[in-house]
């Protein structure tokens, strides 16, 4: 029974006459998406915290068959928010997910909230993103996404101000000495080679499917 304990699981007898003839362990079961997300987060290099009400018992053993890098147990609904507040002190960036009304606190308090969509109207009203599906997976897609995303915005930045710096001296006519003309006609047509190029880019997004 102390091993059972030690998971984390309720333990609940079962008496026959009086007599104990048994005994029945209730306890959590981890999903296997969980487990694959949780794969992924890691491998982008993020840390991984749980953020619970449980006993500390049952947050141990989350966390060590998750593997997870932190977790903090035994929090009141009041206290989630403070806790956010904590691991944001340490000059961390955090995304925190949540469903449940005790959880519209801290998603307002995290840099980025994530509600699940079968959860409560609270959380979702409170979140910054709301997720279609029940998956945790999908924790993984949004963080990937968000990445692509901004290098994509810097790769775009990038090309148009070099574009502009070399293509609108050119147009200027500053290369008119050296005998090369552009008329205003074939600039505003290599403005709009730019704002092309940059349209593509994004489009390219797609892909990430």
């Amino acid at each position: 029974m102390r091993d059972v304990a030690e998971q984390g699981k309720t333990v609940v007898y079962v008496l026959v006459d009086d007599r104990l003839d048994g005994a029945i362990a209730l306890g959590d079961v981890i999903r296997p998406e969980s487990r694959e997300a949780l794969a992924r987060l890691k491998a982008m290099g993020i840390r991984v915290m749980m953020l619970t009400g449980d006993a500390s018992a049952v947050a141990r053993w989350v966390a060590r068959e998750l593997g997870l890098d932190e977790f903090f147990a035994e929090v009141l609904p009041d206290q989630k928010a403070t806790k956010i507040q904590e691991v944001q002190a340490r000059g961390l960036t955090v995304a925190m997910t949540g469903d449940g009304v005790n959880d519209a606190p801290a998603l307002t308090q995290a840099d980025v909230g994530i509600a699940v969509g079968a959860g409560t109207d609270v959380a979702i009203e409170s979140a910054d993103v709301v997720l279609v599906r029940s998956d945790p997976r999908d924790v993984t897609a949004i963080v990937d996404l968000a990445r692509v995303t901004y290098r994509k915005i810097v790769q775009n930045l990038w090309w148009a101000t070099g574009y502009n710096l070399v293509a609108i001296p050119v147009a200027a006519g500053v290369l008119h000495p050296a005998g090369i003309v552009v008329t205003p006609a074939a600039g505003a047509a290599l403005m709009s080679v730019s704002t092309v190029i940059v349209a593509v880019n994004a489009r390219l997004l797609r892909l990430r499917r």
